[in-house]
């Protein structure tokens, strides 16, 4: 089965169709999918979702395009819910320079803060980075995130940067961008990084891969980004599945299957 390890079901994108489109899920080969916060709202429609479908596991945090909302009472709430057992990662946080929505002090303090909730409540990190790699890595290794352990969400730097995560016992999330042509430099990521050390995702309701690229993405698109995976490494498609189902399971329920 698929391991989906980061969607956003509790987006308004899916308002329409949730039920129907997360009943397809487990008939399509989909056997889990963590559900990704992204606000302190998100946390609480997160939970939610954990709690109503066996399958759908949750993360909870804020997102650095969000920090501006977050006070000690969302840090309290983010280890609250952690402590559920549907609950299996802090995430996503991070930093993110691109929108600059954000300022970036202000990032770094809600990121140390929140992975430092993460080591008191034993979860691992999902790690947002955007337009912000130096910094990214500097905060992480001077907050010992290796200690912590997670996985760089949709990740999208170069070789040289995944190799420090790898350093550091991180894991690589790829998705959709995988699959575009001018993906050179992911492509050589996956090319380079361990099968062990990866872990697949759509990022849903964004970043569909090619064929859908710019419609709605769902965990539906998965097999697209395991092909893609499996024609680089040049290996089957089945093996990624089952590698990366195997490395989700290890990092999100502790399991040494």
């Amino acid at each position: 089965m698929i391991f989906e390890s980061h969607a956003h079901y509790d987006d308004e994108a899916f308002d329409e169709d949730r039920e129907s489109l997360l009943a397809s899920m487990q008939p399509h080969n989909i056997g889990a999918v963590i559900n990704v916060s992204a606000s302190p709202a998100g946390m609480e429609s997160t939970a939610k979702l954990a709690e109503k479908y066996p399958f759908i596991w949750g993360a909870v945090g804020v997102h650095p395009d969000e920090v501006g909302t977050m006070d000690s009472t969302t840090l309290e709430r983010i280890k609250e819910l952690c402590r559920r057992e549907k609950i299996v990662a802090v995430g996503e946080i991070g930093l993110d320079y691109y929108w600059n929505k954000e300022n970036h002090s202000l990032q770094k303090e809600w990121f140390m803060r929140q992975m430092d909730a993460a080591r008191e409540v034993k979860k691992p990190i999902i790690v947002h980075s955007r337009e912000a790699a130096a910094d990214t890595l500097q905060v992480m290794k001077s907050s010992d995130a290796g200690e912590i352990g997670g996985v760089i969400h949709c990740f999208s730097y170069a070789r040289e940067m995944a190799r420090e995560y790898l350093n550091m016992g991180f894991y690589l999330g790829i998705g959709g961008v995988v699959t575009f042509k001018n993906a050179k430099k992911l492509k050589e990521v996956v090319e380079y990084a361990p099968l062990d050390s990866i872990l697949v995702e759509t990022d849903s309701p964004y970043l569909s891969p090619v064929p859908n690229r710019g419609k709605r993405n769902s965990s539906l698109n998965l097999p697209y980004i395991i092909q893609e995976i499996a024609e680089i490494k040049r290996i089957s498609p089945e093996e990624v599945e089952r590698v990366t189902e195997k490395n989700a399971r290890r990092l999100f329920f502790g399991e040494s299957v």
